[in-house]
Protein backbone atom coordinates (compact mmCIF):
# COMPACT_ATOMS: atom_id res chain seq x y z
CA UNK A 1 0.00 0.00 0.00
CA UNK A 2 1.43 3.74 -1.15
CA UNK A 3 0.05 6.37 1.04
CA UNK A 4 1.11 9.72 -1.10
CA UNK A 5 -0.15 13.39 -1.37
CA UNK A 6 -2.85 14.23 -3.02
CA UNK A 7 -4.83 17.23 -4.35
CA UNK A 8 -8.33 16.45 -4.02
CA UNK A 9 -8.98 16.11 -8.03
CA UNK A 10 -9.75 12.59 -8.62
CA UNK A 11 -13.35 11.88 -8.47
CA UNK A 12 -13.05 8.61 -6.30
CA UNK A 13 -11.46 10.33 -3.69
CA UNK A 14 -13.97 13.36 -3.87
CA UNK A 15 -16.78 10.54 -3.55
CA UNK A 16 -14.90 8.53 -0.21
CA UNK A 17 -15.15 12.18 1.22
CA UNK A 18 -18.75 12.98 0.35
CA UNK A 19 -19.76 9.41 1.82
CA UNK A 20 -17.94 10.52 4.84
CA UNK A 21 -19.82 13.68 5.02
CA UNK A 22 -22.85 12.11 4.92
CA UNK A 23 -22.13 9.23 7.41
CA UNK A 24 -21.04 12.32 9.49
CA UNK A 25 -24.66 14.03 9.19
CA UNK A 26 -26.62 10.82 9.41
CA UNK A 27 -24.86 9.94 12.71
CA UNK A 28 -24.19 13.35 15.24
CA UNK A 29 -26.36 16.54 15.24
CA UNK A 30 -25.84 18.81 12.45
CA UNK A 31 -24.07 21.47 14.54
CA UNK A 32 -21.74 18.90 15.88
CA UNK A 33 -20.46 17.86 12.77
CA UNK A 34 -16.74 18.96 12.41
CA UNK A 35 -16.05 16.94 9.08
CA UNK A 36 -14.40 19.57 6.08
CA UNK A 37 -15.96 19.80 2.88
CA UNK A 38 -13.54 19.33 -0.36
CA UNK A 39 -12.78 23.07 -0.83
CA UNK A 40 -11.77 23.07 2.90
CA UNK A 41 -9.29 20.42 2.54
CA UNK A 42 -7.74 22.81 -0.24
CA UNK A 43 -6.99 25.03 1.76
CA UNK A 44 -2.93 25.94 2.88
CA UNK A 45 -2.66 24.83 6.37
CA UNK A 46 -4.01 21.29 5.21
CA UNK A 47 -1.84 18.27 4.20
CA UNK A 48 -4.25 16.00 2.58
CA UNK A 49 -3.18 12.22 1.70
CA UNK A 50 -4.78 9.45 -0.07
CA UNK A 51 -3.77 5.50 0.50
CA UNK A 52 -3.95 3.35 -2.38
CA UNK A 53 -3.54 -0.70 -3.21
CA UNK A 54 -2.64 -1.34 -6.57
CA UNK A 55 -3.98 1.80 -7.80
CA UNK A 56 -6.94 1.62 -5.95
CA UNK A 57 -8.31 3.90 -3.54
CA UNK A 58 -8.08 2.38 -0.19
CA UNK A 59 -8.43 5.28 2.21
CA UNK A 60 -7.49 9.04 2.92
CA UNK A 61 -6.04 11.52 6.07
CA UNK A 62 -5.50 14.72 6.27
CA UNK A 63 -3.54 16.65 8.76
CA UNK A 64 -3.94 20.45 9.61
CA UNK A 65 -1.87 23.21 10.94
CA UNK A 66 -3.12 24.71 14.08
CA UNK A 67 -0.09 26.33 14.96
CA UNK A 68 3.78 25.90 15.17
CA UNK A 69 3.65 23.12 17.81
CA UNK A 70 0.65 21.10 17.34
CA UNK A 71 -1.43 19.79 14.40
CA UNK A 72 -4.95 18.36 14.22
CA UNK A 73 -6.28 15.08 12.35
CA UNK A 74 -9.48 15.44 9.36
CA UNK A 75 -11.24 13.48 7.42
CA UNK A 76 -9.78 10.00 7.93
CA UNK A 77 -11.94 7.84 6.07
CA UNK A 78 -11.69 3.84 4.59
CA UNK A 79 -13.30 2.52 1.51
CA UNK A 80 -15.98 0.04 2.84
CA UNK A 81 -14.01 -2.93 0.82
CA UNK A 82 -10.55 -2.00 2.65
CA UNK A 83 -11.66 -1.63 6.33
CA UNK A 84 -10.42 -4.17 8.58
CA UNK A 85 -7.37 -4.75 6.89
CA UNK A 86 -4.99 -2.55 8.42
CA UNK A 87 -5.63 0.96 6.35
CA UNK A 88 -6.59 2.74 8.85
CA UNK A 89 -3.33 2.03 10.95
CA UNK A 90 -1.24 2.93 7.99
CA UNK A 91 -2.67 5.93 7.59
CA UNK A 92 -2.60 7.02 10.66
CA UNK A 93 0.94 5.43 11.30
CA UNK A 94 2.33 7.85 8.16
CA UNK A 95 0.44 11.27 9.65
CA UNK A 96 1.61 10.66 12.81
CA UNK A 97 5.45 10.00 11.10
CA UNK A 98 4.42 13.31 8.89
CA UNK A 99 3.76 15.40 12.22
CA UNK A 100 7.24 13.85 13.87
CA UNK A 101 8.62 15.23 10.49
CA UNK A 102 7.30 18.62 10.39
CA UNK A 103 8.31 19.17 14.44
CA UNK A 104 4.19 19.00 15.67
CA UNK A 105 4.58 18.24 19.63
CA UNK A 106 1.11 17.42 19.99
CA UNK A 107 -1.04 16.14 17.50
CA UNK A 108 -5.45 16.47 18.44
CA UNK A 109 -8.65 15.29 16.44
CA UNK A 110 -12.50 15.51 17.40
CA UNK A 111 -14.42 12.31 16.58
CA UNK A 112 -17.94 11.17 18.29
CA UNK A 113 -19.52 10.11 20.95
CA UNK A 114 -21.79 7.75 19.45
CA UNK A 115 -21.47 3.85 19.49
CA UNK A 116 -20.76 4.72 15.77
CA UNK A 117 -17.12 6.16 16.41
CA UNK A 118 -16.03 3.38 18.55
CA UNK A 119 -13.53 1.35 16.49
CA UNK A 120 -11.90 4.93 15.67
CA UNK A 121 -11.70 6.09 19.34
CA UNK A 122 -10.33 2.34 19.85
CA UNK A 123 -7.73 2.67 17.18
CA UNK A 124 -6.80 6.19 18.22
CA UNK A 125 -6.37 4.59 21.42
CA UNK A 126 -4.31 1.89 20.13
CA UNK A 127 -1.63 4.37 18.48
CA UNK A 128 -1.50 6.67 22.80
CA UNK A 129 -4.36 9.34 21.83
CA UNK A 130 -5.60 10.09 25.01
CA UNK A 131 -8.79 11.45 25.76
CA UNK A 132 -8.74 15.40 26.41
CA UNK A 133 -10.82 18.35 26.40
CA UNK A 134 -11.61 21.28 23.56
CA UNK A 135 -9.01 22.35 21.63
CA UNK A 136 -8.54 25.11 19.18
CA UNK A 137 -12.27 26.38 18.39
CA UNK A 138 -14.34 23.74 19.36
CA UNK A 139 -16.49 23.85 22.31
CA UNK A 140 -17.57 21.18 24.96
CA UNK A 141 -20.25 19.01 23.35
CA UNK A 142 -22.14 15.79 24.21
CA UNK A 143 -21.33 14.40 20.37
CA UNK A 144 -17.59 15.27 20.63
CA UNK A 145 -15.24 13.29 21.67
CA UNK A 146 -11.88 14.86 21.97
CA UNK A 147 -8.01 13.36 21.91
CA UNK A 148 -4.67 14.10 21.83
CA UNK A 149 -1.11 12.15 21.84
CA UNK A 150 1.90 13.94 22.63
CA UNK A 151 4.81 13.29 20.12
Amino acid sequence: MEVRLDDLSDGKVIALLEEHLRDMYATSPAESVHALKIHELKAPDITFFSARENQQLAGCIAIKRLNQDSAEIKSMRTVSTYRNKGIASKLLAHVLDFAKQNSYKTISLETGTQDYFLPARNLYAKFGFTETGPFGSYKLDPSSYFMQRVL
